[in-house]
This record gives structure tokens, sequence and C-alpha cells, in this order.
């Protein structure tokens, strides 16, 4: 998607990052690089304003559920080899014929 006019960062990168953004996921040079692009590009705009719309109602709907504790110890498991550097296994070696 572009608006056809140019800028100074193109709309495909800002739509590419669009979730970086909403997320304050990326560095501050770049989150102020595409709040200018939103200022000057009301498509791109648009498009931010609906998915941080769908983004809050998501969370409204969904975020209230309550991560099983053997998940998120399952999680937390792996999250920590990743981080040792270690192989992390395709599959979950310890799960039972019922979680697999």
């Amino acid at each position: 998607m572009s608006c056809g006019e140019p800028h100074e960062t193109d709309c495909s990168e800002v739509l590419d990052h669009l979730y970086e953004f909403l997320d304050s996921e990326m560095p501050d040079v770049d989150r102020t690089k595409f709040q200018h692009h939103f200022e000057e590009c009301s498509p791109c705009l648009e498009k931010y304003g609906l998915e941080q719309a769908v983004k809050k109602l998501v969370k409204r709907c969904c975020g209230h559920d309550d991560v099983p504790s053997d998940l998120r110890a399952k999680v937390m498991g792996r999250i920590d080899l990743i981080r040792s550097g270690q192989t992390v296994p395709e599959h979950d070696v310890t799960a039972t014929p019922q979680e697999s």
C-alpha cells in the first residue's frame, strides 16, 4: 500500500513494522520517523488507527485469560534454554501423549 506521495519513510516500510510501533518494540529514532510519517500520510494513519483499535479490542476481550502454570513453566524453561545457548528440542520431550 502506498498513498502515492513521496515520504522520507516509505509507506510499505511503515506498514511492515506497524506492530513493532504499536507494541513500542522499536528504537526511539524509528518511532519518531514513523510518527512523522503518520502526520503526513493519512492512509497509513488510518491503518494505524484500525490496527490500534483491533489490538485494544483483543486485549479487552481476551486479555484476562489466565495462563496455566505448567504451560508458563514450559515456556520459561524454553526461554532459559535459548538464552543459555543450549539446543532446544523440536518437540517437548516432557509432554504426556495427551499434551503433544
